[in-house]
């Protein structure tokens, strides 16, 4: 008789190898449960969408916008030393995210995921608490960004690769669906908290929605990819597809797309950080400017389903150029006089190119080292990333500050796109294509 629904941790690799009785032994023998209770692997990618909506962007990045201007009021400190608490936040979550890869990797997505999700959400909730004075609001910062890195895209792409090779474009595409829906709804419900308490509230209310929206969605459909690697199902290291992280470091591949990345989540997210001020510096009052980043989130979650679709298909830097070219557009705009109806497209652009970029990383690292390491190296692309992230809005604020507007650094943005949209270019074909890739997909015609 199958064990209850709540103690099932099934291995989701018998769909691909037909081999349920082997599986479901092995998984019974990982973790004492049954592999009957769920038999689609499109649970994992479910529950990872929902995992997802406070993932650390979402609710570190994307909140800063509503939050720069009640602390700003309070406390009379400028953008730019707002913005630096942020960029304490990211490098500390760049820091930690490889090390929370190799634990993943060896002690799986369920155990390690649910510590730092419990104390990623403390984290948040005790930002409320900051006193006046700056090194204690980036000191808050930097403690939630270090708890942050197990909550970020990488244990839930490393959970979907796991259990999908050759749709793994698609499926990846709607895990990270889960950003952008947090994108669209966590401003909104941050300036609710606002408007309604304050922004000290705001801080606690964040802090319990991360908790109870990711905690079961962990424990229930995404740590049970574990299965797929665990070393209870008898694949050890050496039997996985994939290279090593040292190799990985030492390849052109790595750097290629981690510098990629960097300038593309400098420009793109320091953007994308500021909309908010932004709007309102060009006359839109506030609530509405929140509910444009609305536009974003449905955006980034349309961008993540079309380009994950894509990836399947097409070989990814083509993927990359297309999307890429969209954010570009959209800060050129910004550099010029913009009206109400130009920010809502501007928005689309940068929502769909972001969408994009997270699909990319995961797809990426699958594809050209494996997944015998992916959760360490997926942290280190995302570490870089992540700086990218924290600089980009710090970069913007202190730009705000010395220049009066946003111009200058609106130009090293379109810059930054640009540069990381050619690197991409530039990569040869993958090492590990999925199993009856067509010539394009696998990137056997791709430029040299």
């Amino acid at each position: 008789m199958a064990r209850p629904f709540l103690a099932a941790r099934p291995d989701c690799s018998f769909l691909r190898h037909g081999q349920r009785r082997r599986n479901r032994n092995a998984a019974s023998e990982h973790a004492g449960m049954s592999a009957d209770n769920l038999k689609s692997p499109w649970w994992v990618a479910g529950g990872s969408t929902i995992g997802l909506i406070v993932g650390n962007g979402a609710i570190v990045l994307f909140t800063y916008g509503i939050l720069v201007g009640p602390i700003v009021m309070e406390f009379g400190w400028t953008r730019g030393i707002v913005g630096t608490a942020n960029f304490f936040a990211h490098v500390t979550a760049a820091a930690a995210t490889p090390f929370v890869g190799m634990l993943i990797d060896r002690y799986g997505i369920r155990r390690t995921s649910l510590s730092f999700i419990t104390l990623f959400s403390l984290s948040v909730a005790a930002i409320g608490l900051t006193p006046a004075s700056p090194i204690m609001f980036f000191l808050l910062y930097a403690l939630c960004g270090l708890f942050s890195a197990g909550q970020t895209p990488m244990p839930y792409a490393k959970a979907v690769s796991a259990c999908f090779d050759a749709n793994r474009g698609l499926a990846l595409g709607i895990a990270m669906t889960g950003v952008g829906i947090g994108t669209s709804l966590i401003p909104r419900w941050t300036q609710f908290l606002v408007d309604s308490y304050g922004w000290r509230e705001a801080y606690f209310g964040l802090g319990l929605t991360t908790f109870v929206i990711a905690f079961p969605a962990v424990a229930l459909f995404v740590g049970q990819a574990d299965g797929r690697l665990s070393r209870g199902s008898g694949a050890n290291a050496a039997s996985i597809p994939g290279i090593t992280a040292r190799d990985a470091l030492a390849s052109k591949h790595f750097w290629t797309i981690g510098i990629a990345s960097i300038m593309f989540a400098t420009a793109v997210l320091g953007t994308i950080g500021h909309l908010v001020p932004l709007m309102v510096d060009h006359g839109m009052d506030r609530q509405t400017a929140a509910s444009m980043m609305f536009v974003v989130g449905m955006s980034t979650i349309i961008g993540r389903l079309v380009s994950g679709y894509l990836l399947d298909r097409f070989f990814a830097p083509y993927v990359a150029a297309m999307f890429f070219g969209l954010p570009l557009l959209s800060i050129s705009l910004l550099a010029g006089g913009v009206s109400d109806l130009a920010f809502f497209f501007i928005n689309i652009g940068l929502g769909l190119g972001l969408g994009a970029e997270i699909d990319l990383m995961g797809f990426l690292v699958s594809r050209y080292f494996g997944l015998r390491a992916y959760g360490q190296i997926y942290g280190f692309i995302f570490a870089l990333f992540a700086i990218g992230s924290g600089t980009g809005p710090m970069l913007l604020g202190f730009g705000y500050d010395f220049f009066g507007s946003y111009n200058v650094t609106h130009m090293i943005s379109i810059a930054l796109v640009f540069l990381s949209t050619t690197l991409l270019w530039r990569l040869g074909p993958y090492t590990f294509p999925a199993p009856h890739a067509s010539a394009a997909a696998s990137g056997r015609q791709a430029m040299n």
